[in-house]
């Protein structure tokens, strides 16, 4: 008995050393697009530090060559020339870049918008392999060329020798999920067709455009899960929401969620994932953030409820059930989705542990809720909001409101910038005289509306950070003021009659729809923002008492070869990145600088110049005993028309 005694002692502790060192491994990686399951965005390095980050140095960057201005002429592709789909647009789009690099199995693994996979050497960059998918180089649904990265699975156990015992996915714009072995970038046989799942194979009802995959799948055990994007404010009927559950080796369809109720599906669409996801590994519960439905901006044709939509809902991983789901917008008719994965973290109130996620959204508002039942953590009010004036409209008469944490932008509008207004001989407050507003939720109306936040406003999809030990969160956001208006379909056609006024005059069809959408920006005729800034910012929270901690403008706009005021912020977006030493590093902002800012106050204390505006979350690992931190400086063309393809790995000088 002794000896049985003494061998489990033994291999007790053996198992423990083993799960320490996979810990410890895990802590140096970064696995998944938000860093982990958890969508925590946190590293617990420490090697950098507020003291010395300031000495931070380029160690080495590439460029992968996958970039496109959409001006000038197109990149020469050469032995990995795409086709071009029968009858479609032959002009190569730009490309959007806001891929965060993975790093694990000792590689770092990036795609590109030109869906291509790149496996480096974490220390020198050097490339290992290229995988080209080949894909369709084409704007199916986006407007440009789109790659929000890659995933990575492994089996449980691994056999020596055999192939594609560790795997990186791609997904591409023309819905095709590729497996390629994470060693040799070699395809995967045995995933679907020679290691292609045609995901469009379930578009099914509304079938007009395919499901692109832009965002990488989120793994967790055997299971791939499969969020899709679709083309925005082009149609009333569309393909309605749906995630897919596939087999990780196989790419076999376990269970599909449907968002809108099966009855009357067929008369709206999407209320799809199309960010990112996060996962309760002990739970085995699967948090998605759900959009709006179609059309986005009027709803009199989908008046019926769909109480999924807008909101963020949790799953069972092993059935795709619904355990519980929370709406954040009724009858969303603002574009508001829920565009980032929840941020799941265990919080201390009145002395007791609260399994809590946190939800960032575009209204500003930041959702805590309960991540086992869905709960407010912190209360949650419904609030009257305006009704809409436009016939066939009925708005929600009240909305969810959230007052503490305190929302990232305010309930009203900044107010006229006076400086923008003087240098255009007054053409904001005559504009402003035009347009509805009476506050947060004003609805879209045919005279135009004045919508703050805009679509592109509050939190975008990068979403916040959070130190799990501190209960600190970190989020930037933008105050964009934007106007809302609707065309009744006579008027909207007749304003689109001329070739490019569509593009030019940011017209969307809604097709379907009694109405046509107009969407601008409300800038003076030079181009200046009519709204007073800071236009972008950056807070922290203290999630154990919901109070903000700091509050400090965000980046610096590039204008007539010029930097405005540090004060005045920029647009942003990506997200941050928080390691356990008390830094935030991110991209984000439109001046091509990536920042490291101090977690206790917000300041600066490190910052570099790169190709293009950082619009992914950089990635925070550590090889052969140094720390890196790496951004993909890819662009947006919200941002700037600048783009680059450059990817660049900071650390400490030897």
């Amino acid at each position: 008995m002794k000896r049985i005694g003494v061998l489990a002692t033994l291999l007790s502790l053996s198992t423990i050393a083993l799960l320490t060192g996979v810990a410890q491994s895990q802590e140096k990686t970064w696995q998944h697009f938000n860093g982990d399951l958890r969508a925590q965005k946190y590293s617990s390095l420490t090697q950098i530090t507020p003291e010395n980050v300031k000495n931070l140095t380029a160690a080495w960057r590439i460029h992968t060559g996958d970039k496109y201005s959409g001006t000038g002429a197109p990149p020469t592709l050469g032995a990995h020339m795409r086709s071009k789909p029968a009858g479609g647009n032959e002009k190569v789009p730009p490309t959007v870049w806001s891929a965060t690099p993975l790093f694990v199995n000792n590689t770092l693994y990036l795609g590109t918008p030109f869906y291509r996979i790149f496996a480096l050497e974490p220390d020198t960059g050097k490339i290992k392999w290229i995988y080209d998918s080949k894909a369709v180089l084409a704007a199916l649904t986006q407007p440009d060329l789109k790659n929000r990265g890659v995933a990575y699975w492994q089996a449980e156990t691994i056999t020596a020798g055999a192939a594609c015992q560790k795997r990186v996915y791609i997904g591409t714009m023309d819905a095709k999920l590729h497996s390629v072995d994470a060693d040799t970038g070699k395809p995967c046989a045995d995933f679907g067709t020679n290691g292609v799942v045609d995901i469009n194979q379930w578009n099914t009802e509304n079938n007009k455009w395919p499901l692109s995959i832009l965002q990488p799948p989120t793994v967790f055990k055997d299971y791939l899960i499969v969020g899709w994007a679709g083309k925005d404010w082009a149609d009333s009927e569309a393909p309605p929401g749906s995630i897919f559950a596939l087999d990780a080796r196989t790419g076999a369809l376990r269970w599909t969620f449907h968002s809108i109720p099966k009855e009357f599906a067929a008369k709206t669409g999407t209320a799809n994932v199309w960010a990112s996801m996060s996962v309760d590994a002990e739970r085995e519960i699967l948090y998605i953030p759900v959009s709006s439905p179609s059309p986005n901006f009027f709803g009199g044709n989908r008046r019926d409820p769909i109480p999924l939509g807008t909101s963020v809902t949790a799953l069972r991983i092993a059935t795709g059930e619904v355990v519980w789901s929370r709406q954040l917008v009724h009858h969303d008719i603002w574009d508001f989705d829920t565009n980032s994965a929840p941020t799941l973290v265990d919080i201390t109130r009145d002395g007791r542990t609260i399994p809590a996620l946190m939800q960032t959204s575009k209204q500003g508002f930041l959702y805590i809720l309960n991540r086992e039942t869905g709960e407010p953590v912190y209360p949650m009010e419904e609030r009257p909001v305006p009704k809409s004036t436009v016939p066939g409209e009925v708005a929600s008469p009240t909305q969810p409101y959230v007052p503490l944490p305190k929302p990232v932008v305010d309930d009203t509008w900044p107010g006229i910038f006076p400086l923008a207004d003087i240098a255009s001989f007054g053409y904001c407050t005559r504009k402003l005289k035009e347009l509805r507003y009476e506050g947060r939720f004003t609805p879209p109306s045919l005279e135009g509306s004045l919508t703050y936040p805009g679509t592109i406003g509050g939190v975008e999809w990068g979403g916040g950070a959070v130190d799990p030990n501190k209960q600190i969160f970190v989020v930037n956001n933008s105050s964009a003021v934007q106007i809302y208006k609707l065309l009744a379909r006579e008027d909207y056609d007749k304003a689109t009659a001329t070739p490019g006024a569509s593009e030019s005059g940011g017209y969307f069809p809604m097709s379907g729809a009694p109405y046509g959408f107009q969407l601008s920006t409300f800038l003076n005729p030079l181009g200046m923002p009519c709204w007073k800034p800071p236009y972008g910012s950056i807070a922290a929270y203290d999630l154990k008492t919901g109070r903000q901690l700091w509050k400090k403008a965000f980046g610096q706009i590039q204008k007539w070869g010029f930097y405005m005021p540090e004060s005045w912020g920029t647009i942003t977006i990506g997200g941050p990145v928080i390691t356990a030493s008390g830094l935030i590093f991110i991209g984000a902002s439109m001046d091509s600088r990536v920042r490291a800012l101090d977690l206790r106050t917000g300041d600066v204390l490190w910052q570099a110049l790169v190709s293009a505006p950082a619009v992914a979350l950089p990635a925070v690992y550590e090889y052969k005993g140094k720390q890196y931190v790496v951004f993909a400086a890819g662009g947006n063309s919200i941002l700037t028309p600048r783009v680059s393809d450059e990817i660049v790995a900071f650390a400490l000088p030897d």
